[in-house]
C-alpha cells in the first residue's frame, strides 16, 4: 500500500517542536516509502485560531524544508490536490453531511442536554468518586420526545454511541493496544448545538475521505485512537494503520512545555539555528538510526527512516545536544553560504549596538566573508556571531583597568606588557601585517621578559577587543587592522597609567 500521510497542525499559536516532529516524521515516512504528504489545517476553534500562526506553523515547515504533495491555498496560490478545501473552517458541509448520515443509521442522536444538567451530572459523579461520563440521559429518546424538545426549541448536540467493547489495534510503534470503551466517558459529542464539528470527529471524517493510510501523531492521541477507529467504521472507511511517536521530554522527564522550555521552532530560527542541525536533531528525538552515526542531511534521513526504529519511551529534549549538532553542521557550511547566513545575524547585534548609542560601521559582505574562517570552529549558533566579532566594527570598545590585568599579574607588569606589545606590532610593517608574521615576534617578546605567553596575550586581547574569548588573537590582529590594533593598545596603556596616576596621587 502506498502510503498516504498528513500533518494537521492548529493554527492556535507558533509552530511547536513537538508538532514539527511529528510532520518530520510523516514526511520521512511517506518519502522513504514513495508516498503522499498531505498538510491539513485544523481551524475550526475560531476563536484561538488566528491568520498569523498558520503563517508562522506554514514558514516554519517550510524553513525545515519539509514541502507537502497536498495542502491549502498559500499566499494567493490554490490549493494542491484532489481533496480540497484543506481547511477545516472550510469542510463544515462535509462534517454535517456526515452527521446526519449518523443520524439515519441511528449511530448517533440529538441530545438535548443542558450545561447545567451536564454539569450537575459531573458534580454527582465527582462526588461518588466516579469518572467523569455521559449517562446516557438522551441516548434512548423516542421521536415523539424529540419532535416535543425541538417544538419546545431547545438546542441539540450530536452524541455518536459509543458502545461498550474493548478496540484492539495493532500500533506500528508500540505493538498491540487495547482499549475498553467504558474508559472513554461515554457517546461522544461530534456536533455541538450550533451545528459547529468537534475535534474527533473532524479528524476521523476528514482521515476517511482523505483516504489517509497511516496516521502518525504523537503518543498523547493515543487515548483517542480508540474513538477514531468507532467513527471510521461506523462512516464505512478503512481504518489507516496507526503510530504514536514518544513525547518530547524536559530534562527532568516531565511532558515538554513553554513554561520550562522554548517550544517554538521559530525561536530557534531566531536565535540562528541552522535548518540542517535542527531537522537532524528532531530526528534523533526519538528515532535511531541503528548506527553510531548522528549527523544526517535530510535526503539521508529518507534514505534510512524506518518507522519501527521510532523508540516508545520519551525522548528528552537536550539543548547541549542540539548546540552539538548544530556546531558540527555550521562547520560542514561553504565560506560563501555561511557569510550569507551570517549577515542577517550580524547585522542585527550591529542595529542593536547603535540603537543603544554605540558609533558602529557596517561590513560589506565580503568582509563577512573573510571573517568566515576566524569564526567558524567556534559558533555553537548563527546568532552568536555578534558576540565574537562585533568589537570589529565598534567605533570605541568598553574596557577597564580590572579587565586588563591578567589573573596572575598586576596593573604594573600589565602595562609594561602593553607599552612592548604595542612597540613589537609597531615594528611589523603594513605590508606584512599578517598572522604569521605576529605571533614569532610576540612569543619571542614573552620569552625575553620571562612571562607566560598566556597572560600577554590575554592583556593583549582584551585591550584591543574589550573581551577574554575571541577568534585566535593573531587573526584577530590582522582582522582588526594594524592602526586600530595600536590605537586600542594606546588607549589601553593609558587607561592604566591614569589609574596608576590616580592611585599614586591618593
Amino acid at each position: 500500500m502506498t502510503p498516504r500521510v498528513r500533518i494537521a497542525p492548529s493554527p492556535t499559536g507558533p509552530l511547536h517542536i513537538g508538532t514539527a516532529r511529528t510532520a518530520l516524521f510523516n514526511y520521512l515516512y511517506a518519502r522513504h516509502h514513495g508516498g503522499t504528504f498531505m498538510l491539513r489545517v485544523e481551524d475550526t476553534d475560531q476563536a484561538r485560531s488566528t491568520l498569523a500562526y498558520e503563517r508562522d506553523i506554514l514558514d516554519g515547515l517550510h524553513w525545515l524544508g519539509l514541502s507537502w504533495d497536498e495542502g491549502p491555498e498559500v499566499a494567493g496560490r490554490p490549493a494542491v490536490g484532489p481533496y480540497a478545501p484543506y481547511r477545516q473552517s472550510e469542510r463544515t458541509q462535509l462534517y454535517r453531511e456526515a452527521a446526519d448520515r449518523l443520524l439515519q443509521q441511528d449511530r448517533a442522536y440529538a441530545c438535548y442536554c443542558s450545561r447545567e444538567q451536564l454539569e450537575a451530572d459531573k458534580r454527582a459523579q465527582e462526588a461518588a468518586h466516579q469518572p467523569p461520563h455521559y449517562v446516557g440521559r438522551c441516548a434512548s429518546l423516542t421521536p415523539e420526545q424529540r419532535r416535543l424538545n425541538e417544538a419546545q426549541g431547545i438546542a441539540s448536540a450530536v452524541r455518536f454511541r459509543v458502545g461498550r467493547e474493548l478496540v484492539a489495534f495493532d500500533d506500528l510503534i508500540r505493538g498491540r493496544v487495547e482499549i475498553d470503551t467504558t474508559a472513554l466517558g461515554g457517546d461522544l459529542v461530534i456536533l455541538r448545538s450550533d451545528g459547529t464539528p468537534l475535534y474527533h470527529f473532524t479528524v476521523a471524517v476528514d482521515d476517511a475521505t482523505m483516504a489517509i493510510t497511516h496516521v502518525i501523531r504523537g503518543e498523547d492521541h493515543l487515548s483517542n485512537t480508540p474513538k477514531h477507529i468507532l467513527l471510521f467504521r461506523a462512516l464505512g472507511a478503512d481504518v489507516p494503520q496507526f503510530a504514536h511517536l514518544p513525547l518530547i521530554l524536559n530534562a527532568d522527564r516531565t511532558k515538554m512545555s513553554k513554561r520550562k522550555s522554548q517550544t517554538a521552532v521559530s525561536d530557534y530560527v531566531a536565535q540562528g539555528f541552522v535548518r540542517e542541525g535542527f531537522v537532524n536533531y528532531l530526528a534523533l528525538l526519538g528515532w535511531a538510526s541503528g548506527t553510531e552515526e548522528e549527523l544526517f542531511s535530510l535526503d539521508e534521513l529518507v534514505e534510512r527512516f524506518e518507522i519501527e526504529r521510532v523508540h516508545s519511551g520519551g525522548a528528552v529534549f537536550d539543548r547541549e545536544r542540539l548546540e552539538w549538532l548544530n556546531g558540527q553542521w555550521i562547520r560542514r557550511l561553504g565560506p560563501d553560504d555561511l557569510a550569507e547566513r551570517l549577515a542577517g545575524f550580524l547585522a542585527a547585534e550591529l542595529d542593536a549596538r547603535e540603537a543603544a548609542g554605540a558609533r558602529i560601521r557596517r561590513p560589506a559582505q565580503d568582509e563577512i566573508r573573510t571573517l568566515v574562517p576566524l569564526v567558524q570552529e567556534r559558533l555553537p549558533v548563527l546568532g552568536a556571531i555578534g558576540d565574537l566579532v562585533d568589537f570589529l566594527f565598534l567605533g570605541e570598545i568598553a574596557v577597564t583597568p580590572e579587565m586588563l590585568v591578567p589573573k596572575r599579574w598586576d596593573e604594573r607588569t600589565t602595562l609594561e606588557a602593553l607599552k612592548a606589545a604595542r612597540a613589537t606590532i609597531a615594528d611589523v610593517p603594513p605590508v606584512t601585517f599578517e598572522a604569521d608574521e605576529l605571533e614569532p615576534p610576540l612569543r619571542a617578546l614573552a620569552d625575553e621578559r620571562g612571562w607566560k605567553a598566556g597572560d600577554l596575550f590575554m592583556a593583549i586581547r582584551v585591550a584591543i577587543t574589550g573581551r577574554t574569548a575571541t577568534p585566535p588573537l593573531f587573526d584577530t590582529l590582522v582582522a582588526l587592522g594594524r592602526d586600530r590594533t595600536l590605537q586600542r593598545l594606546e588607549d589601553g596603556i593609558r587607561l592604566l597609567e591614569t589609574e596608576k596616576a590616580t592611585v599614586t596621587g591618593g
